[in-house]
């Protein structure tokens, strides 16, 4: 595999951008005269349903209240312990900073990160921006992501656990901290979860971490398939924070990984992964549709093998003082219609090139109603 020529210039994007206003689900009105069905205190998205059903952005707010009251009389303990052992004198200045040493908003002129190239979402999100939304979910804040929610379907695949760590250019370079992270990708044969044919039902290989204050994530899944047109890849988008998960269009940024070509050869030579060698015969990352145009922060660097498993990390720079570059899908349109039987959106944009790892073998035509992540000659 050649070496990547330099990723030209990222177009400007100079407008200041604050974090978006999260976008609340609508929620029941309480009869006159009495209160809004509440939890803690806080209003239930949707009032007709469980405490446990309401969602990802209730079930975040509720971890990270009780965490934050406990965070609360740890700091108290800590100043009683300090005020005590005081010596009289005084000092002014602001507390700790939100990860050390951040800026004064002075943009990045100072960042050593180049920021993470945007790319498509593609037709198979899952975050509602195209049908089926995964996020409406109870129970897809999670690490293990090679389950489904609420069937427990598991997926065969070779082990692959990774680690995200958002960096905050804006805030001085350092760790983002409280941010959602929502990834996604295909299974060993390709297949979306929620979209392609016979797994409409299934949430499998989807999920979301929030950031701890090194601003990491990690999940645990499976090497992805290679599917007809497009280099074996994983989707995921960076929110500010969990409550503003409930609209793709508040993502600061929606991007794509890259597996490594050595890696890949390896794993599709296991039965699981059957026709994806073929596919991948017929790519290189330089005339992939999403990598073409530079992908070396986007490789992962894996550790380990076949037999144990994979691991790898990836630093996500992020600048939050610029308007993040569409991610959408692929074309501009919705991406085209989806695998038959599958949930989509509008239908813009013609239906997708058929095929998934599978049968079809080089070249050839695979199978009908397995995806391919858009229509024309932008896959994602």
């Amino acid at each position: 595999m050649t070496a990547s020529a330099p990723r030209p210039a990222r177009r400007s994007r100079s407008a200041r951008r604050p974090y978006p206003e999260a976008r609340e689900h609508a929620a029941g009105r309480a009869p006159e005269g009495e209160a809004p069905a509440s939890f803690e205190g806080r209003p239930l998205h949707h009032p007709e349903e469980d405490v446990e059903d309401q969602g990802l952005a209730f079930d975040v707010a509720t971890v990270v209240s009780r965490r934050g009251a406990l965070g609360a009389l740890g700091a108290g303990s800590v100043v009683a312990v300090l005020a005590a052992c005081s010596t009289g004198s005084t000092t002014t200045g602001t507390a700790a900073s939100d990860g050390g040493g951040a800026s004064d908003g002075g943009g990045t002129t100072d960042s050593s990160y180049t920021e993470m190239p945007t790319e498509t979402a593609g037709p198979y999100p899952g975050d509602g921006s195209n049908g089926a939304d995964v996020l409406e979910t109870s129970g897809v804040e999670r690490s293990d992501i090679t389950t489904s929610i609420d069937s427990g379907t598991a997926v065969d695949g070779v082990p692959l656990a990774l680690t995200l760590t958002v960096i905050d250019m804006a805030g001085g370079d350092v760790p983002m901290e409280g941010a959602a992270v929502y990834l996604w990708q295909c299974d060993a044969a390709g297949q979306y979860s929620m979209y392609s044919e016979g797994v409409e039902e299934e949430t499998f290989l989807r999920g979301v971490q929030i950031t701890d204050d090194a601003g990491q994530v990690s999940f645990t899944s499976i090497v992805p398939g290679c599917y007809t047109g497009r280099w074996p890849h994983l989707h995921f988008e960076v929110f500010p924070e969990a409550e503003s998960i409930v609209d793709a269009g508040n993502a600061l940024l929606t991007s794509q990984i890259a597996m490594p070509e050595a890696a890949c050869d390896d794993v599709f030579a296991l039965e699981e992964y059957a026709g994806s060698a073929e596919n991948l015969a017929q790519l290189t990352l330089e005339t992939d549709t999403i990598f073409s145009d530079g992908y070396d922060q986007q490789l992962a660097s894996l550790s380990g093998d076949v037999e144990t498993g994979y691991s790898f990390t990836l630093d996500v720079p992020i600048d939050t003082t610029t308007e993040p570059e569409a991610g959408g899908m692929a074309g501009g349109a919705m991406g085209g219609e989806p695998p038959e039987g599958g949930q989509g959106g509008p239908g813009e944009g013609g239906a997708p090139p058929e095929g998934a790892p599978g049968e079809g073998g080089p070249g050839g035509d695979a199978p009908a109603g397995a995806p391919s992540d858009g229509g024309g000659d932008e896959q994602a």
